[in-house]
Order: C-alpha cells, then structure tokens, then sequence
C-alpha cells in the first residue's frame, strides 16, 4: 500500500486499522473495517460528521456514528431475521485500493469482493468499490457490479450521521411535499409539509431524490447533503426511548445528531442482472450563516 504525504495508517485499537488524513483542506479518519468515514473536518470547521462516544472498534462489529455502508439490505434482512441488520459489508474489512491527493483534498479507494465469508450471510457474487474524496466537501461513491450469473436485487444506503448542537433547533429542508412512510409506525404513505422537526423519535424513509440541508440553527450553520443513483431518504434520531436500547450510544447523545441517509430502500430497489453497475452516491459541504 502506498500512501501519499498527508494520509497515514494507524492500528488503533490494536489489530484495528485506520487512515488518519492531515491535509490542509480537511481532516478525517476512515476504518477499513467496513470501509467507515468515521470523521470529515473541512479547514476551519468543526466536526460534520456525529461519532458515539460508546462506538464499538472490533473488527466484525458496526461503528456508530459516521457513515456506514449499508448493502445488500437497508434494514432488517427481507425474510431471515438472523441476519444482521443493514446488511454484512459494513462489518467485514475492505482492502485499500489507491489513494491519491492535490491540492483538493484527498481521493481514496476501498475495494471488496465476495468471499466465503459474505457467502455465510448472501450468496451472490459482487464487486463493491467505495471512492471517497475528502476536502472542503465530502463525496462517497459506492460502485456496485454484479459479477455473478445470475440475477439479483438488492437495497442500501449510506447511513450518515451528522452533527448539530440542538435536534430540537434543527430542521432539514428540501423534502416539502415528498411522500414518506414512518416505518416504526405504520406502512401509511405521509405527505411531508414544511420542513422536518425533531420533538420525537424520527424514522422516515422519503421518496425523493432532492437536495436536501439541515439547518443546525444554534450551530450556527447549513449542512448540504446531496446525491444520486437513489430515489430514497432516511431521515433518523432515536430520541430518549430508543436511545436507551441502544448499547452503543450514551442516552444523552441523541440531541446531538440528525441521520440523512441517500438510499435505495423499498420501494427503490435495485435489480441487478449479470454485468450490471449501478453508483449510490452523496456529497456533503457546509454553508455558514
């Protein structure tokens, strides 16, 4: 692996690799177990990106916080409840491909094949190749190809998290009369009215493939979250029930972030016939007030 000046690997915890980036128009740290963004710091901003202070760094374990890779499953898997939830690549470690920087920033490429160890959890085989670019903005690409011969379908999503001082003073903006259904309470399809408001435990998954912004009011600042190749947005905050089931996330975090997700949920699932490619992507830049 060679890497350029302003990216170094570190194992930290032991066993546990990460690239550290220090470069002049940003910063960031980026697992390769699960190929996981797990900070974005542009020059002269604070952290865009939430990490749970209880984040869980083993390897074959999900990280909370920073943006997860969801695939081949955006959620709980379809007909086996055993399985683990959002799929199995955000758990296994990816290999580093090439890594580049200019004056910009940084590209880096994370690369994963089917092996007999994501054979044990989805039969297919596939190709994934996740591109990130990190600068004053943060672009992740997520390249898929069906390399099998047969046909298979698949959802997913890029499950970002992003920070705001006060959930109660943010809103996200741009999903004005999108159609939603809030999956923790019934499969009735919603038509959003006005801006998004967290007063309660939030779980929407939008139909829309507009740019949407949080407006992180007492942060002083706008969060610009656009994408493509998806027709689906998760907006998420545990609130204070759900925050307390979840052993990886202090009951006392939740005002402090807002999930975004570019997805390819139900009803946007994908179908992928043999050689079919098929890029979910997203890009987050800051604007302040």
């Amino acid at each position: 692996m060679t890497l350029p000046p302003s990216v170094t690997l570190i194992e930290e915890p032991a066993g546990y690799p990460i690239l550290v980036i220090h470069h002049p128009a940003a910063t960031g740290r980026i697992a390769l177990n699960g190929a996981h963004v797990m900070e974005w710091t542009p020059a002269g901003e604070k952290p865009v990106l939430f990490m749970s202070a209880q984040a869980v760094f083993e390897p074959g374990k999900p990280i909370r916080g920073g943006i997860p890779v969801c695939w081949p499953w955006f959620g709980g898997h379809p007909t086996e409840s055993d399985k683990p939830a959002h799929g199995f690549v955000r758990n296994l470690m990816w290999n580093v491909g090439e890594v580049t920087e200019n004056i910009a920033g940084v590209t880096l490429e994370f690369l994963l094949s089917d092996s007999d160890e994501s054979r044990a959890f989805w039969p297919h085989r596939f190709d994934l190749r996740l591109e990130v670019k990190l600068g004053a903005q943060l672009s992740i690409a997520l390249h898929i190809k069906n390399t099998d011969e047969a046909a298979w379908s698949m959802t997913g999503a890029l499950h970002t998290y992003l920070c705001v001082k006060d959930v109660t003073e943010a809103a996200v903006i741009g999903l004005d009369d999108a159609f939603y259904v809030e999956s923790r309470l019934s499969p009735e399809r919603i038509e959003q009215s006005g801006p998004v408001y967290f007063d309660r435990e939030v779980d929407r998954n939008y139909e829309s493939r507009e740019t949407v912004r949080l407006l992180d009011k007492k942060g002083g600042r706008t969060i610009v979250v656009d994408k493509s190749g998806s027709r689906a947005t998760i907006v998420w905050n545990p609130w204070i029930e759900k925050s307390k089931r979840l052993s990886d996330l202090p009951d006392d975090a939740y005002p402090h972030f807002v999930c975004i997700e570019a997805a390819n949920a139900v009803p946007d699932v994908i179908a992928m016939p043999p050689g079919k490619e098929h890029v979910l992507s997203q890009r987050l830049r800051v604007q302040r007030d």
